[in-house]
């Protein structure tokens, strides 16, 4: 078998070759995800810490749903993104449709309730652990949010 019918050889080929487009490609997926990752956190890292130190009305319901999103099927979250994007959807007028932009925004859905979910599992933990060093130190549940992060 010729090398060029061989996909595997193909993309072998490709890959040592270093082919430019290639190179476009990862690098954009790079960038993509490490941007999606960095939004994610910082959205998601405050809302985990505050479900894991605050009691309110609807916080079960809320935990129970950030849990069920960290199984939302990758499709599902780009088609909500595609219609939500596209022309006769509400955003869009922002022409965002296909772009980078989008596809950080799918990803940052996807990776949120991540994020988020193991957050408030590990700073529930660490709060029953340090709860009464940090209350010793004079720390209100405020307070104590960086210091368990």
């Amino acid at each position: 078998m010729p090398a060029s019918d061989n996909p595997f050889y193909t993309a072998l080929a490709l890959i040592l070759g270093m082919d430019s487009d290639l190179i476009d490609i990862v690098v954009l997926s790079l960038q993509v995800s490490l941007v999606a990752v960095l939004i994610a956190s910082a959205l998601a890292l405050p809302v985990g810490a505050a479900l894991a130190l605050w009691r309110f009305p609807g916080r079960n319901g809320l935990i129970v749903v950030l849990n069920a999103l960290m199984g939302l099927p990758p499709v599902v979250a780009g088609l909500c993104v595609y219609l939500l994007l596209s022309r006769a959807g509400p955003l869009g007028s922002f022409g965002l449709l296909f772009t980078p932009s989008a596809m950080v925004i799918a990803q940052v859905i996807l990776v949120f309730p991540i994020i988020a979910a193991l957050t408030r599992q590990q700073v529930e933990a660490l709060h029953h652990e340090y709860a009464e060093q940090l209350r010793s130190l004079g720390l209100t549940q405020l307070r104590m949010m960086p210091t368990l992060l």
